[in-house]
């Protein structure tokens, strides 16, 4: 039995329906899931088919993969993509993150130790400070370092050479790089989200992994309100094996699954509670434009949070639209909040029920 079977069948109904996603738990969930290779990957072929040609023809030149930078929303299968790169070329993967790249000495630290062909995996590589993203120019076109030791009259300039590695960085916000640093990539690919058949095809594998049998109907339920993302389609998964075992159900069946995703706020519409929250503040200003600042006051949550994690998926799914003057609610936004259409029908309605009262 591997490892990974053993974390299944030990926890398969293990954790609180409410748990966060970020817990330790979560993230060993999270890995037991994650395809092995490219043809466990579902969805973005696009992307895989690329990956891949280029992956054999390093091969068959016997040279290192060129540098990749994939980028997307969260939760698309970034770090998924880089282990299984990592796992084709039979490389070590050394792994990191922007915010973790704190000084110079650090990213130096981890490329001295990097062999000929391994892999260097950097995680929200937007966030890597301007000081230690210069290093990497030169480390990854040239792969020497020039180190600098001491400071003022007595410093020193110590060239490093480096064995030829791939770095493979992954990214939220591509927008954010600096063109010097986005131009040294050679391969550039970016995930989009996932199509609810894709999702479908990956709640089943994920169930059966987990040793919940789900019906293909509730599968359905569960990644229609998933926002395409697959982590966030396994997080409601679990979240549904647990219900189904404090219920004593064997199965996830429909019901089961719509009640999940009830009792943790999620619609009909896969709508959170701060979707409808940011929704309602811009009805409530009927026509209005509203202004990204008001919007956050007035939700209790950050500009950031609002612009980067909720914004996305309502523009996606039509709801809420950005003009130069702030964000409008759209008509379809108006009706999936229960409202009229049009914010003069509102208008007109309200009017009326004051008349008669």
């Amino acid at each position: 039995m591997s490892p990974s079977d053993s974390i299944v069948n030990e926890n398969a109904f293990a954790g609180s329906g409410l748990a966060p996603a970020g817990t330790a738990r979560e993230r060993e969930f999270e890995n037991v899931l994650r395809p092995r290779n490219f043809d466990e990957f579902v969805g973005q072929r696009r992307v895989v088919d690329n990956l891949s040609i280029a992956l054999q023809a390093a091969r068959g030149r016997n040279e290192t993969l060129e540098h990749v930078l994939l980028s997307g929303p969260p939760g698309l299968g970034k770090t998924s993509l880089a282990k299984i790169l990592g796992s084709e070329l039979g490389a070590n993967v050394q792994t990191t993150s922007g915010p973790a790249l704190e000084r110079p000495r650090d990213l130096v630290g981890i490329l001295t130790q990097l062999g000929p062909s391994d892999v260097l995996f950097i995680d929200e590589i937007h966030r890597t400070p301007a000081s230690v993203e210069e290093y990497l120019y030169t480390a990854m076109e040239d792969f020497t370092v020039d180190f600098t030791l001491d400071q003022g009259p007595n410093a020193r300039v110590l060239p490093l050479s480096l064995a030829q590695f791939t770095l493979i960085g992954a990214t939220t916000r591509e927008g954010l790089l600096s063109a010097p640093f986005r131009n040294r990539f050679g391969i550039l690919e970016r995930l989009t989200p996932y199509p609810t058949e894709d999702l479908v095809t990956i709640l089943m594998r994920s169930a059966a992994i987990l040793g919940v049998p789900i019906a293909p109907d509730a599968a359905e339920t569960i990644a229609s309100r998933s926002r395409g993302t697959p982590r966030i389609a396994n997080r409601l998964l679990r979240r549904a094996r647990d219900l189904a075992q404090v219920e004593g159900h064997a199965t996830i069946e429909l019901e089961l699954a719509g009640e999940a995703l009830s009792r943790i706020g999620i619609d009909a519409n896969g709508l959170e509670d701060v979707d409808r929250r940011v929704l309602r503040c811009l009805a409530s200003n009927g026509a209005n434009p509203v202004g990204l600042k008001t919007i956050a006051a007035a939700v209790g949550e950050s500009e950031d949070t609002i612009e980067e994690v909720f914004e996305p998926h309502l523009l996606r799914i039509g709801f809420l639209q950005k003009t130069a003057r702030g964000r409008q609610i759209t008509p379809r936004g108006r009706v999936a909040l229960g409202l009229p259409a049009s914010p003069e029908s509102d208008a007109a309605s309200s009017a009326q029920h004051d008349l008669f009262a």
